[in-house]
This record gives C-alpha cells, sequence and structure tokens, in this order.
C-alpha cells in the first residue's frame, strides 16, 4: 500500500515515497544503462577496429541480443536463488522460535536496545511481540535479516526490466548503422544518441530521488566516455595488429 493511500490524504508539503516500484529501480538503471554504455563500447570498439558498416550491425545486433538474454536469464537465477536462501533462513528462524524461543526473544531485545528503545520500554516491546509468533517472526525478518516483504522483488519482473531495458538502451548505439553506409557517420550518430540516452537516464534517477539533474546525467556521460576512448584504442591497436 503506498503511503498516500495509507494515510488517506498528503499534507501541503510532505514528498512521499517513492512506492511499491522502488525495489526494481536497480534493475531498471542496470539494465537500461549497461545496454547503453556496453553496446556503444561495443561499436566504438569494433568501427576503431577497421568493420565496414554492415559488419558493425550484424556484431552490435548479435550482442544486443546475447546481452538481453544474459542479463535477462542472470537477474533472474540471481534473484530467485537470494530468494531460496532467505525462504531457507526463514525456515530456520520458524524452528528456532519454536524450540529456542528465548534465544530469540533474547535477540530482539538487544537489536531494539541498539536501535535506542530506551530501558524501561524494551520488557513492555519484547512480551508485545512475544504474544504472536507471527509477529515475532516478522520482527526478527526485518530486524536480524534486513527484509521487508514490500521490498522484495519478483524474479519474472526484475528479469522482465533486466533484459527489456539492455535492448532498448542497445538501440541507440545499433540504429545508425542500419541506415548509414560510412561507419564513421553512423558512429558520429550513435555516439550523440547513446550521449543523449545515458544523459536522459541520469535526470530520471535524479527526478527519483530529488537530486541534481546535471549532476547525474554528467557522472553517466563521463563513465561512457571514458569507456569510449578505452574502447576504440583497444580497437584500433587489435585491428591493426590482426588485421595489418
Amino acid at each position: 500500500m503506498s503511503e498516500t493511500a495509507a494515510t488517506g490524504a498528503t499534507e501541503e508539503g510532505y514528498t512521499p515515497h517513492i512506492g511499491e516500484s522502488r525495489q526494481y529501480w536497480r534493475d531498471i538503471i542496470l539494465g537500461v544503462n549497461d545496454g547503453l554504455v556496453s553496446m556503444f563500447l561495443l561499436v566504438v570498439g569494433v568501427v576503431g577496429g577497421g568493420l565496414a558498416s554492415g559488419e558493425v550491425l550484424l556484431t552490435a545486433v548479435a550482442g544486443a541480443i546475447a546481452g538481453a538474454v544474459s542479463m535477462a536469464a542472470g537477474e533472474y537465477l540471481a534473484t530467485k536463488s537470494q530468494d531460496e536462501v532467505l525462504e531457507a533462513e526463514l525456515e530456520l528462524e520458524r524452528i528456532h522460535i519454536r524450540d529456542f524461543r528465548d534465544v530469540e526473544l533474547g535477540q530482539l531485545r538487544e537489536m531494539f536496545a541498539d536501535m535506542g528503545v530506551v530501558e524501561d520500554d524494551l520488557d513492555g516491546v519484547v512480551a508485545a511481540f512475544d504474544r504472536s509468533d507471527l509477529a515475532l517472526l516478522n520482527a526478527m525478518k526485518s530486524l536480524e535479516f534486513g527484509v521487508v516483504e514490500s521490498e522484495r522483488r519478483s524474479p519474472y519482473l526484475a528479469m522482465a526490466f533486466s533484459g527489456g531495458l539492455f535492448l532498448v538502451g542497445s538501440v541507440p548505439s545499433v540504429l545508425p548503422f542500419a541506415f548509414i553506409d560510412n561507419p564513421g557517420t553512423a558512429l558520429a550518430l550513435a555516439t550523440v544518441l547513446a550521449m543523449a540516452g545515458l544523459f536522459l537516464v541520469g535526470v530520471t534517477k535524479a527526478n527519483v530521488i530529488q537530486s541534481s539533474r546535471v549532476k547525474a546525467g554528467m557522472e553517466n556521460l563521463v563513465i561512457a566516455g571514458i569507456g569510449g576512448v578505452i574502447a576504440w584504442f583497444v580497437g584500433d591497436v587489435i585491428g591493426n595488429t590482426l588485421l595489418g
């Protein structure tokens, strides 16, 4: 439930949290940024190596598809594995609550004390959670494992965001080579489009976290620019070495 829905209204000047999409911003930014940066570096490298536009296009399309599949599969397996580890830990925690309740209550007391709950209130707070196995499990899940249900990610959504947005991020670097025969001209256009995309991603992130748009956009541009220079020289060296 969103914060606004929970309160029924938003007071003037009160800024609500991002909401239910928050846990997927990692996948969103990683997917589109990786597509923009890695495909830009790939086309820079192969153009630097002396390939023609058609060859660059074939290489870039293959790279985009392979990258998207790899991102999607990797994110699905990583997220699913993390969930499976967590579920195993929670099952063990249920056993601890059933068989070693005093130990768990002692841990809960220590964690609340570390959070700043005053000594006089600790017994009452711990006793409140002791009345319900579910309440105690949820408290331990949040405090001991750092897990909140609303922050858990669906493997399927994580997969879709990572793989799908990788493909979207690949488009600016791939598209010019489909229409322009001169690889240098196509690369120039790809550079403009990729840099614009990277800056836009930075601005979008800044809008979400309410930080400097220019700083976030330039951060993306600088990272990609440095990578582009390295990729060009690597491609040039390999091209001259292998192809003469």
